[in-house]
């Protein structure tokens, strides 16, 4: 179901767009919107069309279920929706996974669909945007994309695991990851291990 009815007024929660594309790894955005939604964060989630598959391949969660993980769902297609709009405030938005044609799309300035409009409208606002590229090995086009961003203020996040935590399981290494990328919005969480030395 698309949500239809956002409150347009200046936001007194903290509020972030998640969009979760078509490269393996979607279990990194069903974990980030938990995360979030644990956290009282207000979620905006776009879901790319190839990401509809890779959930259903990769993950044991429905579309819809995964849609109410989120505060407000939208169709990626929807390019009037809020989120498209640099007057409607966030926090940011995060992409995870993202795949190296959403990236593109976002390097370039290309935005075809409401996940790279909205990751647009991030930057044109110099909010923050952080992308978790899921590819390897990565060709020269894949690294100049990604440096065209981050010389643009983007944080490129690649979900690479950590193993000074010693996990014992691929959702600690999941967690983890997620973690670390709430982290950068200074969102609490119980999700990673703190280094604390030797």
């Amino acid at each position: 179901m698309i949500e239809q009815h956002v409150p347009r007024t200046t936001y007194h929660v903290p509020r972030l767009i998640v969009g979760i594309s078509g490269a393996s790894g979607a279990i990194y955005g069903i974990e980030l919107l938990k995360a979030l939604k644990d956290a009282s964060v207000e979620t905006h989630l776009i879901i790319s069309k190839s990401a509809q598959i890779t959930i259903t391949h990769e993950t044991d969660y429905s579309l819809a279920q995964v849609q109410k993980l989120a505060s407000h769902f939208y169709a990626s297609g929807d390019m009037a929706a809020h989120i498209s709009s640099g007057s409607f405030k966030t926090m940011g938005m995060i992409v995870a996974p993202c795949s190296m044609r959403s990236l593109a799309e976002i390097a370039t300035g290309c935005t075809t669909t409401l996940l790279s409009r909205a990751a647009d409208v991030v930057l044109k606002e110099r909010r923050r945007l952080v992308l978790l590229p899921r590819e390897t090995p990565l060709h020269s086009i894949h690294l100049r994309n990604m440096l065209t961003l981050s010389d643009m203020g983007v944080i490129i996040a690649p979900p690479l695991p950590a193993f000074y935590s010693k996990p014992a399981s691929v959702d600690e290494l999941v967690k983890h990851t997620v973690g670390r990328v709430l982290d950068l919005f200074d969102i609490e969480h119980g999700l990673v291990r703190r280094w604390e030395g030797v």
